[in-house]
């Protein structure tokens, strides 16, 4: 079974898990703003220490890939970058909107019944957002989208949505007579489950070339106004 370092700082959660394949040896976790870059070090450290083993342990390093806070993503992705240089380790990435997704389809009985849709908080009324089946394959890529009401209505007219993360809240106040409009509260970015979903990556080899990395920097793209579908 694979050791894998798990890292998760695309928002104000800075957290850290490591895996024995599936098994979850230990995890740490903060959210203080734009503070990662002095804690993220030194949880690795202490986390590597408790489960009883050293970073030459490691086999792998898989990091939540965004969208997210700019910094955050930096601090994160240059920590994951450093360490598999370092140990000449393969490097993973996961979306960060899989993984909230993964976190709701995981607990949702009859999940093939709905679409899950995570929001990441941008700014004003914008978000990052994708559209996911309980397989977390997505039926509307990764955008950053300005809501109004007429956000995703082609779809919310034929099928129950569960919306979750930072900028589910905003949408809520905008379809809040909408039934196939459903919403579950407090789902933040973890790296437990960066670290699951890493694992079948890491047995396919899906690895990213740790020179040339860059996470997924959504602020550099013209957020538009959403119609009908996200875009």
């Amino acid at each position: 079974m694979p050791l894998l370092l798990a890292i998760e700082t695309s928002t104000t959660v800075c957290s850290v898990a490591l895996f024995n394949g599936p098994q979850l040896l230990g995890t740490s976790e903060l959210q203080i703003e734009k503070s990662h870059s002095s804690h993220i070090t030194v949880m690795i450290s202490q986390l590597v220490e408790n489960c009883g083993i050293t970073l030459q342990d490691l086999e792998a390093v898989v990091v939540s890939g965004g969208p997210g806070s700019y910094t955050g993503l930096r601090i994160g992705s240059a920590t994951a970058k450093g360490l598999c240089y370092s140990l000449n380790i393969p490097l993973l990435e996961v979306s960060t909107l899989h993984g909230l997704a993964a976190q709701v389809v995981a607990v949702t009985p009859k999940p093939s019944r709905f679409l899950f849709c995570p929001m990441l908080d941008a700014r004003r009324m914008e978000v990052y957002l994708c559209v996911l089946n309980s397989q977390l394959q997505e039926v509307e890529p990764v955008a950053p989208v300005v809501l109004d009401a007429s956000t995703l209505e082609d779809r919310l007219a034929e099928q129950q949505i569960v919306f979750m993360g930072s900028g589910a809240q905003k949408f809520k106040e905008l379809v809040a007579e909408n039934e196939n409009a459903l919403f579950v509260d407090n789902v933040v970015p973890s790296a437990i489950t960066i670290g699951q979903l890493a694992l079948q990556k890491y047995e396919q080899k899906t690895f990213e070339d740790v020179a040339y990395y860059e996470p997924f920097y959504l602020k550099d793209v013209y957020i538009t106004k959403a119609g009908k579908s996200a875009k």
